[in-house]
């Protein structure tokens, strides 16, 4: 099943011929990451397992979530402004089931160094179990 807003990031970085480019447009997605709130940049919203340091924290509205972030290294700031784009105003349970195929699709996992690749992995982690967390609550299915 494909993906609307999967779909268009895969389009945008086509017109990328190689990774310095494709590295420089996601250090331009970086300014569209939505802020965290500053009580959120603690210790107690720190993902585990990335090399840098990122904060992600997730409200519930309307039985969808909505997600902010930080981090302070710019290239994992555009990498995780890429999920909330894909993620945000989802329901917890699309975003528990959901196959994130843009990432092979434009290179991503292919291109990142062992410990960038992990932490990718570690933030997405972190944004579904965000979702499972509010799978429970009123108005979900």
């Amino acid at each position: 099943m494909t993906d609307v807003i999967q779909d268009s990031i895969i389009e945008e970085f086509e017109i990328f011929d190689d990774w310095l480019d494709k590295y420089d447009y996601l250090i331009e997605l970086s300014d569209s990451l939505p802020t965290i709130a500053a009580e959120h940049k603690t210790e107690e919203y720190v993902i585990k397992g990335c090399q840098s340091r990122v904060w992600i924290d997730a409200r519930i509205e309307d039985g969808r979530l909505f997600f902010s972030a930080d981090s302070d290294a710019i290239i994992t700031k555009g990498i995780i402004a890429l999920l909330i784009r894909v993620m945000n105003g989802r329901t917890p349970q699309q975003i528990m089931n959901m196959e994130l195929y843009f990432i092979d699709k434009i290179g991503l996992s292919e291109n990142l160094s062992p410990t960038r690749s992990n932490g990718l992995l570690a933030m997405i982690k972190q944004m579904k179990m965000y979702a499972l967390a509010y799978s429970g609550e009123p108005g979900q299915k």
